[in-house]
């Protein structure tokens, strides 16, 4: 039987770098060998373009509770389209955002964050690492404005943002690591290889 991957989550407000990051790390893990599926949520499917054009459009008119139904259900293919089966191959999946995001964004709209949390554990592949990348708010958006070209999304409150930041920072596990993303890109992008080679030795032949 294969041995079974090795599951990254990147994690963080919107305008941290997780998307820059996960794909710089997918590619130094690929120069050293290591076969990567690098992945996001919102997926590319029909169900997570959905999200994506209504988190683009002018009004926030779900519930909160109708925000966190759209996000489980396009996770839950996820899991069993892509991540699952990356996994049983012996892969590293590398995913810019997970149910982390769900308990940050969707906790900072007023929903239980614990609660949330077990929902989605139970329905999703537990992170073997998750790394949230961690900026100042202000710092974010500044890094979100100067982005030629890119639509502003409903969810780029400043004050929001603020309760989804404060969410990230209080969680803690022995899963969990918390990275300081306000130097260049090259700098964030040597920690998290760094972190992310030690884990991969601790996790055992990766």
């Amino acid at each position: 039987m294969a041995k079974r991957g090795i599951l990254l989550a990147l994690e963080g407000v919107d305008g941290c770098g997780k998307s820059t990051q996960a794909e710089l790390l997918a590619s130094a893990l690929r120069e050293r060998g290591l076969e990567v599926v690098l992945t996001c949520e919102p997926t590319d499917s029909p169900l997570g373009r959905q999200i994506r054009e209504y988190f683009q459009g002018p009004d926030r008119y779900l519930s909160p509770k109708e925000e966190l139904n759209l996000f489980m259900a396009d996770r839950r293919e996820h899991v069993t389209e892509v991540i699952d089966p990356a996994l049983a191959e012996g892969k590293i999946v590398i995913t810019d955002r997970y149910y982390y995001s769900s308990v940050a964004y969707q906790g900072a709209l007023g929903l239980d964050p614990d609660r949330i949390l077990a929902q989605n554990e139970v329905l999703s592949v537990r992170p073997d690492l998750t790394v949230i990348l961690a900026l100042p708010v202000a710092q974010a958006l500044a890094r979100l404005s100067g982005t030629p070209q890119r639509a502003r999304q409903v969810s780029e409150d400043p004050a929001y943002l603020e309760q989804v930041a404060t969410i990230y920072a209080g969680l803690q596990g022995p899963h969990l690591r918390h990275l300081d993303a306000s130097d260049s890109a090259q700098a964030v992008h040597a920690a998290l290889l760094s972190l992310t080679l030690e884990f991969l030795e601790t996790a055992g032949g990766q």
